[in-house]
């Protein structure tokens, strides 16, 4: 990807969580971003292929009319040939018709080798260009594979950064959609407690299901971006991730140092973030209750594998560890 976006002149957007937060509520619906640079860029590009396509175009069609000229200047080097022949044979010599007879002979014969020669040198010419031809078209099709691999570059780096970019506003917009009231029911199940009927998320501060099953190590950590702390929580590559309280899925996808990644919402604007996921086992949307597996553990290349888990509220990341109980 770093060839790709520097080949199209351009910064990569930096895939920082806590850009998410810049404001309390992102747009719902934002413009896609245009590049100009990349834009022109592209457009020099296909310019350089439309003139390379037109100057194959025009040796290609000189090559085939060389063709039948070559054709037409060796028949006709042939005939003259032939006839410089008969003109110098010894049998055709005149001999005894006398000095003038001889004189109009050689000026016969020597005519016929002027045109000879120059036969053989429009020849000699005409077969020059077909090989100029021959080496320019060569060269116009490596110089159009280049380019044309060029454009596939350019192509692939611009729709990879569309969407990085539909990531970045589906990511945003996750935190701009929790209503105020908390209407999920949540059941616990395992070895998580009841959460309260009428308190919501905030009241179960304390109580929350932790977020993985069976045995598991937690440290605080933080992530690039983010302006509070977080959860690394070791457990076995691809243990069960689950929700710690009832909610709806507000994303699920891959973004940035946070590999796969799903965000549920669980309304108040609470919001709990689990990262680097080996897979994601919902859909953006999807209610799920507390207890219920939202992915798997995997493995980021952050020091084995593990669970990245915050808490958030509005635009805050909150220190975890009190909503679990730890």
């Amino acid at each position: 990807m770093k060839n790709l976006r520097a080949l199209l002149c351009v910064a990569a957007v930096p895939m920082i969580l806590g850009s998410a937060f810049a404001q309390e509520t992102p747009p719902m619906n934002t413009v896609p971003i245009r590049d100009t640079s990349s834009s022109l860029a592209l457009a020099a590009l296909d310019r350089k292929i439309a003139d390379l396509d037109s100057e194959e175009g025009a040796s290609r069609k000189e090559l085939s009319e060389l063709g039948g000229k070559l054709a037409s200047a060796h028949a006709r080097t042939l005939v003259r040939g032939r006839s410089y022949y008969k003109l110098t044979r010894a049998g055709m010599l005149p001999v005894g018709a006398g000095f003038d007879s001889l004189v109009t002979h050689a000026m016969r014969v020597e005519r016929a080798r002027r045109l000879l020669d120059s036969d053989l040198e429009t020849e000699r010419k005409l077969r020059e260009r077909g090989g100029e031809l021959a080496r320019s078209l060569e060269r116009l099709a490596k110089d159009r594979t280049a380019l044309g691999n060029q454009r596939t570059a350019m192509d692939a780096a611009r729709l990879a950064m569309a969407d990085e970019s539909r990531r970045q506003q589906a990511f945003d917009s996750a935190f701009s959609t929790s209503n105020g009231g908390g209407d999920y029911v949540a059941i616990y199940g395992g070895n998580g407690a009841a959460e309260p009927q009428n308190g919501g998320f905030a009241a179960s501060r304390g109580r929350l299901l932790f977020p993985v099953a069976g045995r598991a190590e937690a440290r605080p950590a933080r992530r690039e971006g983010t302006d509070g702390p977080g959860l690394e929580i070791r457990a076995p590559l691809g243990s069960s991730v689950r929700a710690v309280y009832g909610g709806r899925v507000a994303f699920a996808d891959r973004y940035g140092p946070y590999g796969r990644l799903v965000i549920v919402d669980h309304g108040d604007h609470y919001y709990t973030v689990s990262g680097d996921l080996a897979s994601i086992d919902v859909k953006v949307g999807a209610e799920v209750t507390a207890g219920e597996r939202i992915g798997t553990v995997g493995d980021e290349g952050h020091g084995g594998a593990m669970l990245y888990f915050e808490v958030r509220h509005r635009t805050e990341t909150i220190v975890p560890q009190p909503w679990l109980g730890l």
